[in-house]
């Protein structure tokens, strides 16, 4: 996989989704236009965190390779190289898995 060019500023990050699947728990397979898109993906990279009315920056609560969940309509999709990312705010991350 070719490295991501992009840092996201503030409280930003961007995240990979994981696959689709591909077939349901049935055994039906899906085409690809009934897929849901997955709500679960992999940190690829994070700004330096959202800046406070201190003048400090707040710390991250993920990290580059976390595995997480986040809300239906989060972030922005991006295709960079032909891979597709999602920017999003951290408070769209509902979650770490694992």
């Amino acid at each position: 996989m070719a490295k991501l060019n992009i840092k996201p500023l503030g409280d930003k990050v961007i995240v990979k989704r994981v696959e689709a699947d591909e077939i349901t728990a049935g055994g039906i397979l899906l085409p690809d236009s009934a897929k849901e898109k997955p709500k679960r993906g992999t940190i690829q990279a994070m700004g330096s965190g959202r800046l406070l009315d201190s003048g400090e920056r707040s710390q991250m609560q993920v990290k580059k390779n976390d595995e997480v969940l986040f809300t239906s309509y989060a972030g922005t999709e991006i295709k960079v190289d032909g891979q597709e990312y999602l920017i999003m705010d951290e408070s769209d991350i509902l979650g770490v898995v694992g």
